[in-house]
């Protein structure tokens, strides 16, 4: 892509205990494509080298304490400074390079949210059989409770415009795993299917450990897709971030102190 975007993107990372794939994570994220890129990691209190790595790449640091998934990014998509969000995970799995692209679509097609399909294009090794298999359940679950038409309700890669939080029916309640499929019901009912698409990307191999529980987390999506259907899903923790929440801009993080 030659030609530079006239928009400001954020790209959000939550993490914990990612430092060996951070890095590349990073690095794959293209440059120079839009007028502002922000790169930011919502760390939850990694015991690991993630933030000291996070620091020594230049982007942002946002630290917060308080615990889950879902948390970093309700309050990720609070602090954020620019007007487009783009979500991946920090372990190699999704494809930073079709950042520019999907929010060139974004822009185009005049479109609000994009949720990016693993399920079609994932590689040989990216996701076991259990995964999976656990993955076609929840997703399935998710079409019969809500008739969205998402094939993939678990993916973390999304695309969407930070003003979509503008209308607080649109912000997701769940500090855990389960944001990743409430976001996407959100989407399609209060944006609509024109506006709030499905692309198939490549899914990749993971690279280090996984924070993720497969059958605790697996039970809590499906149960919280129940509770969202019935209307029986509580917000535990208010919308955004902290105003005390370490972050490297402020250079009030642990590891600036010294």
């Amino acid at each position: 892509m030659n030609d530079v975007l006239p928009v400001s993107v954020t790209v959000i990372l939550p993490t914990r205990n990612e430092e060996e794939a951070l890095g590349p994570t990073i690095d794959a994220i293209p440059r120079g494509w839009c007028e502002d890129l922000e790169i930011m990691i919502v760390d939850g209190n990694s015991t690991d080298r993630t933030r000291e790595i996070a620091l020594e790449k230049g982007i942002r640091v946002h630290l917060e304490p308080r615990k889950g998934y879902g948390r970093a990014y309700r309050t990720g998509f609070d602090v954020a400074k620019n007007d487009i969000i783009v979500t991946m995970d920090a372990d190699c799995t999704y494809p930073a390079e079709t950042i520019p692209d999907l929010v060139k679509r974004l822009l185009n097609d005049d479109l609000e949210f994009i949720t990016c399909d693993r399920l079609t294009l994932a590689e040989d090794g990216s996701m076991s059989g259990l995964h999976g298999f656990g993955n076609w359940v929840l997703s399935f679950t998710a079409r019969l409770l809500f008739g969205y038409g998402v094939k993939d309700s678990q993916t973390g890669m999304w695309v969407f415009k930070k003003s979509i939080f503008g209308d607080e029916k649109m912000r997701p309640t769940n500090d855990g795993m389960p944001l990743s499929e409430e976001i996407k019901i959100l989407a399609r009912r209060h944006l609509g299917k024109q506006k709030a698409i499905e692309i198939s990307v490549p899914y990749r191999p993971r690279v280090g450990e996984a924070e993720i529980h497969t059958w605790g987390d697996g039970w809590k999506n499906l149960r919280f897709l129940f509770a969202k259907r019935f209307g029986l899903n509580r917000t535990v923790t208010p919308w955004g971030g902290l105003a005390d929440n370490p972050d490297s801009e402020k250079g009030t993080l642990p590891e600036q102190e010294n």
